[in-house]
């Protein structure tokens, strides 16, 4: 079935969760869409199990469930696969990746948050394409499916008609793009307006602060330069200036950053005013060169050839996309 086909009637969107799921990553998707029906858009909303006996979710709340998934019956615009926990393993998984492969083939679009990436793979469903998952679980999909190219630093990955999410709050940034796929940005701004959410972060965007990725380190010289760097993005972060303010060699700096972060001096310098100038741009109305200047570019041309580096795309889509709305994957 295309993507694009016309659709007669509310579109059918299908939430598949199983014992053990997390209750936002099905909660945060069903209330976009339940909240899109309300403000006009198509949708015609249900939550489904495997074998539509309730769903008690990893936070310990029960869920009802409008039907099976063996039950679920003529084309489905969306079935969205819901996370879950523990940690996922193939045995855990098969019954509702069984349940999701029988219906696939009607299915317009298929999507998942979270862990749900584990079960579409567990049904084959992502073979030879591209996909996310939570953060923490990237490099296990990868592991246990190699035939899948996993995409570890985006809120969601799209491929085709086949869309995966990051975890838990993702779910509800891919909800309102897909919400804006299907009608328009106008309908996607009113649902994260009523939900009190800042419309939908791009696709691209990193799942991680870089600084949150820096991990605690108890080398003081390095400890005092991540600080410096992340507190005054604007500031002289040479390599030369750096390991002088650490009193130590520009080698030996280098080798702590490659052995503690796994990157470069340079390298590092850069995520951090990207992400510094990602903040402006998404909060305040600054011309880019005033955004460039507080973040340390030498220019905006300089601050566009980061941005495209690391985020794939120019600071003033990246603003548009946040102020406009605009879809992105």
């Amino acid at each position: 079935m295309s993507a694009e086909a016309p659709c007669d009637g509310p579109r059918e969107v299908v939430i598949a969760a199983a014992d053990g799921a997390v209750l936002l990553d099905v909660a945060g998707p069903l209330q976009v869409f339940a909240l899109a029906a309300k403000c006009g858009g198509s949708y015609r909303v249900r939550l489904a199990s495997p074998d539509g006996r309730p769903v008690h979710t990893r936070e310990g709340v029960q869920l009802g469930v409008d039907t099976a998934l063996d039950a679920v019956t003529g084309p489905v615009h969306l079935l969205l696969v819901a996370g879950c926990d523990p940690a996922p393993t193939g045995t855990a998984l098969v019954p509702l990746a069984q349940a999701v492969r029988r219906i696939r083939e009607r299915c317009t679009v298929l999507a998942s948050v979270c862990i749900g990436a584990f079960v579409l793979a567990e049904a084959g469903l992502l073979d030879g394409r591209r996909a996310t998952t939570h953060w923490a679980f990237c490099r296990e999909l990868a592991r246990r499916y190699p035939q899948i190219t996993v995409e570890s630093d985006g809120m969601y990955v799209r491929d085709g008609d086949l869309y995966t999410a990051a975890g838990v709050t993702a779910g509800i940034d891919l909800a309102l793009a897909l919400v804006e796929r299907d009608h328009d940005g106008a309908l996607a701004r009113q649902v994260a307006k009523w939900l009190v959410v800042f419309l939908q972060r791009p696709a691209g965007q990193s799942q991680l602060s870089v600084r949150g990725r820096a991990r605690s380190t108890r080398q003081a010289a390095l400890r005092m330069v991540l600080d410096t760097v992340a507190e005054q993005p604007h500031a002289d972060h040479s390599l030369a200036a750096m390991a002088a303010r650490a009193a130590v060699s520009p080698r030996h700096l280098s080798r702590l950053f490659s052995d503690v972060l796994g990157t470069t001096p340079g390298q590092y310098v850069q995520r951090i005013r990207v992400e510094a100038a990602q903040q402006l741009l998404e909060a305040g109305d600054d011309p880019v060169e005033v955004v460039a200047k507080r973040c340390g570019f030498h220019s905006v041309e300089t601050m566009r050839q980061a941005f495209h580096r690391v985020i794939g795309m120019a600071p003033t889509t990246y603003r548009d996309q946040f102020q406009k709305g605009t879809f992105h994957a």
